[in-house]
């Protein structure tokens, strides 16, 4: 019986695999069957709360990228302002970047990662 065969009967019975539950399988979250591990990531995230700042943080010192969803957050202005200012911090201590990308997402790199914010004309 090969890998694939036992990842089919982890998901289901059924002869097919959803890949939206394949990506979200927790069991498979630092498995990567096809390459070598990397140097670092690019994690998407997302933060509800202020509880959430410091699995960020220990996600960047990783050197992992994090795409992170404040979409939650939105909702609360003030928690918002105060967990983007507290990570603003973290990444600027470390001489990592931080940039909105959008209304909803942000881009977090870790120490030595520069975000380019304009375009060249």
């Amino acid at each position: 019986m090969g890998i694939f065969d036992k990842l089919g009967q982890t998901f289901s019975s059924s002869k097919e695999m959803n890949i939206e539950d394949y990506m979200n399988a927790t069991e498979l979250e630092n498995v990567d069957l096809l390459h070598e591990p990397a140097d670092m990531y690019v994690r998407p995230a997302s933060i509800a709360s202020e509880d959430d700042v410091r699995a960020i943080q220990e996600e960047i010192s990783k050197k992992n990228i994090i795409l992170l969803d404040i979409t939650e957050l939105n909702k609360r202005p003030k928690t918002r302002d105060s967990v983007i200012a507290s990570l603003k911090g973290f990444v600027e201590k470390i001489n990592g970047d931080i940039a909105q990308i959008d209304q909803t997402r942000i881009l977090i790199t870790p120490a030595k990662v520069k975000i380019v914010k304009r375009r060249k004309a």
